[in-house]
């Protein structure tokens, strides 16, 4: 179902962020995150003069993963930021994701290591999307997310998937039709 019609408006910002991840031929996984800030108008920073439709921010952050989803490497790189020779400074900090997990409370652990000043907040906030992206990009390369009735042996363990959204919920219709076997009655109160 699409947004509502608008009311009459005009763009003033655009942010975009993308993940491509890549199986690489070692074995290992890249996750290539972008973000980019571009204002419609000319504004005026502390720096200087920013031309409409010129980047104010365009970082990007490199997560290399196992196939447990643990990080072996990390790097980052600052493209077009707002305070030019100070902001592209931190891109080395990154490297503070290696070991993390990003299935084990990785959003906690990005927090503790690279929030307010230890980090880039925008580099920070895009690595938060980093656990779902490859999630996206393991479901049915790495992980099985075909139904069990279906094509998983009775020793099968529960999928990864289960109780990680609302619509796959044990106690949901979706894990009833799709999963029958890790469903769960709901309990009426």
């Amino acid at each position: 179902m699409p947004l509502s019609p608008p009311v009459s408006r005009s763009l003033r910002h655009t942010r975009a962020i993308t993940v491509d991840v890549f199986a690489r031929d070692d074995g290992l996984w890249d996750l290539d995150a972008s973000i980019r800030d571009i204002k419609t108008r000319e504004i005026a920073l502390a720096s200087g003069t920013r031309p409409a439709g010129s980047p104010v921010h365009d970082l990007k952050l490199r997560v290399t993963i196992d196939r447990a989803l643990n990080i072996v490497d990390a790097e980052a790189a600052s493209d077009a930021v707002p305070y030019p020779g100070f902001c592209e400074t931190i891109g080395p900090a990154y490297k503070k994701l290696i070991g993390l997990s990003l299935m084990n409370h990785f959003r906690l652990h990005l927090k503790d290591r690279l929030s307010g000043v230890l980090g880039c907040t925008h580099l920070t906030e895009l690595a938060q999307v980093l656990p779902t992206a490859a999630l996206q990009a393991f479901a049915d390369d790495e992980f099985d997310t075909r139904a069990d009735a279906q094509v998983k042996p009775a020793s099968a363990e529960r999928p990864f998937e289960l109780d990680r959204c609302h619509a796959l919920r044990s106690d949901g219709p979706a894990v009833a039709n799709y999963y029958p076997r890790w469903a769960i009655k709901a309990v009426s109160g």
